[in-house]
């Protein structure tokens, strides 16, 4: 991750500062097969509380993973699932006008259980099965409040 300073200058002459992030692209997968729904729940630091959402990630060391592996990487390493089939529906970007950190959104299907290869840093992470009509109805009351799961999630049903 890089924090940049980025002198501008606008149409009418007058100076600025431009402070963003740079970050590794991430992938953010919807385990999905029938009306199943698979999310992680996990503790986020900045607003100090647990949410639900969709697995998500980007590896630091690999940047220039294969979007597909980094996917399917994420999956089995937060849920333990493993896709038989994966569909790319897009790319997003999580915040563009703080970051240039984007996430293509994959749809996970014929999921087979297996262990979950978490990170240190995802101690006390964990994955449960869910309802489509329960997951529409967190994301309404607040129990998923992560935008980026909202506007994949959306996505898929747009497609």
């Amino acid at each position: 991750m890089r924090l940049h300073e980025d002198r501008t200058e606008s149409a009418d002459g007058r100076e600025g500062l431009y402070a963003w992030v740079e970050k590794s692209p991430s992938a953010l997968i919807l385990p999905i097969d029938g009306a199943d729904v698979w999310l992680v729940e996990q503790f986020r630091h900045p607003p100090k509380a647990r949410f639900w959402e969709f697995p998500q990630g980007a590896w630091e060391d690999a940047p220039d993973a294969a979007p597909e592996e980094l996917a399917r990487g994420e999956l089995v390493e937060e849920t333990g699932l493993h896709a038989q089939r994966t569909e790319r529906l897009g790319r997003l970007f999580f915040a563009y006008g703080m970051s240039d950190q984007y996430f293509d959104v994959w749809l996970a299907s014929g999921l087979e259980p297996g262990p979950q290869r978490l990170e240190d840093t995802e101690h006390g992470l964990r994955t449960e099965r869910f309802s489509l009509t329960q997951v529409e109805q967190m994301m309404g009351d607040g129990r998923i409040a992560d935008a980026a799961s909202v506007a994949a999630f959306g996505l898929w049903r747009l497609r």
